[in-house]
């Protein structure tokens, strides 16, 4: 299970939609035995080319063709897990506006994360005008290609997670989405669109703009942002930054909006609020099976904390906490 290294624009290719984009580089059952056999069969076949492909192939990208466009996605699949007959969980950790799955890898170390607690991650990728760099979600108000070319991109998912059910030892009860920034955006978008399928959610520097429908099924939700970010700044207003043209100018709501949208859509009660020096902690009363949770982390800015800078050009993460670590903690305490 290995790391790729965050890409990163060259200075010629700083036009304006590098630039723009460049803002946001900013986680059981038995397994019949009808579904194992094929699956062992099809790790015996290992896709090495750009095109379409259902075989299941962890650790190097792999394609599928949704809505004309072929996408991408990156499985980091424990061996150990691959030779038993459990169902494990699946998280999904969708990269930044302008990042791709090995940003996203680097940046957060889910990798690792999935080695040690035994689960499956997957790194898909946005579009853009190219191939394999410089990808955006398309969040509704954001962000760059995605956005402005309203690509379906919970479809994508959603045929995607129907992809690895197939190929991988996935359980359908533990699903989940994490993301940063554009991709934190797209993981509310995820929760809202696939409320069915997705279990819980962790948008990490993200926010809603105010005009999202209630999912039709409660979605638990743990989200984190950084009090001293500029880009999605944690009391709302403008996006903020050097590119917020990235955006389609829409307002953010403050982050303590995101939990109470979710907080309303579980029916969960009035939170429950902790401080420390270094963090603000507010969880709310939620009937059983549900959690949602708001982390306001002082001395954070537009960053995952605890992991790695996404660009030269990015924050500094705080390392007050984990992301991670923290994600996951919830996530497997989240089943349907």
């Amino acid at each position: 299970m290995s790391v790729v290294n965050p890409p990163i624009c060259s200075p010629l290719r700083m036009h304006n939609i590098c630039a723009a984009l460049l803002a946001f580089l900013i986680a059981s059952p038995a397994l019949p035995t009808s579904a194992a056999g094929p699956l062992r069969e099809a790790l015996k076949e290992r896709s090495t080319t750009g095109k379409n492909t259902s075989e299941a192939a962890p650790g190097q990208r792999q394609f599928l063709t949704h809505d004309g466009m072929t996408r991408s996605y990156v499985v980091r699949a424990p061996n150990e897990l691959l030779q038993g007959n459990r169902r494990v969980p699946l998280v999904l950790v969708l990269h930044g506006g302008g990042g791709n799955a090995g940003n996203a890898e680097a940046m957060t170390g889910f990798t690792e994360k999935a080695r040690q607690e035994g689960f499956i991650v997957v790194y898909p990728e946005g579009s853009g005008r190219m191939k394999d760099k410089l990808l955006t979600w398309n969040a509704g108000h954001c962000c760059g290609y995605a956005m402005e070319n309203r690509v379906n991109d919970a479809g994508f998912i959603n045929a995607l997670i129907d992809r690895l059910i197939a190929d991988f030892p996935v359980d359908p009860r533990r699903i989940y989405a994490t993301g940063m920034s554009n991709g934190g955006m797209m993981s509310h978008r995820l929760g809202i669109e696939l409320s069915h399928r997705i279990t819980a959610i962790a948008p990490v520097v993200a926010t809603l703009f105010g005009d999202e429908r209630k999912p039709p099924h409660p979605v638990s939700a743990i989200m984190i942002n950084g009090m001293l970010d500029a880009s999605v700044p944690h009391r709302g207003g403008p996006p903020g930054g050097r590119f917020a043209d990235a955006w389609d100018g829409a307002p953010a709501k403050p982050a303590v909006v995101q939990a109470q949208f979710w907080a309303d859509a579980g029916n969960c009660g009035e939170p429950v609020k902790n401080e420390s020096d270094a963090v603000i902690v507010q969880r709310y009363r939620c009937p059983a099976g549900r959690a949602v949770e708001l982390y306001l982390v002082k001395d954070n800015g537009h960053a995952w904390p605890g992991g790695q800078t996404g660009s030269r050009m990015g924050d500094k993460p705080s390392t007050t906490i984990n992301a991670t670590d923290v994600i996951w903690d919830f996530f497997k305490t989240q089943t349907r």
